[in-house]
């Protein structure tokens, strides 16, 4: 059974950093598609960046280019995602998502993190 564990949430101050990391294990196929996701308070969960395991080829929303920055330890199965100068609106439970196909969209991903929190407040 694949299974991907997330650790790196918390609550950091405006224009601060923090570097989540989405460790998978049991995908039994290669490639796939690690999406991260964000789910904001009573907002719908949006996919904003992905990283491939064929090529690593990796893509952001526009929200989030410049800012964040996702990578891949191939050795140790784990995606980290950089996220500098984070803003209050930066505020939601972040998840990973590994998908056999190559979209963001939520019912297309295969498998699911359990979340983790940010919070951004002075």
């Amino acid at each position: 059974q694949a299974q991907l564990v997330e650790s790196g949430g918390g609550l950091v101050q405006p224009g601060g950093s923090l570097r989540l990391s989405c460790t998978a294990s049991g995908l039994v196929s290669d490639p796939y598609i690690i999406c991260r996701f964000g789910q904001a308070p009573e907002k719908e969960r949006e996919g904003f960046s992905s990283i491939s395991t064929a090529r690593g080829r990796i893509f952001y929303a526009d929200s989030v280019k410049g800012r964040f920055t996702i990578s891949r330890d191939k050795a140790k199965n784990t995606v980290y995602l950089q996220m500098n100068n984070l803003k209050p609106e930066d505020k939601a439970v972040y998840y990973c998502a590994a998908s056999y196909g190559d979209s963001w969209v939520v019912d297309s991903m295969d498998y699911w993190g359990k979340g983790t929190v940010i919070a951004v407040s002075s």
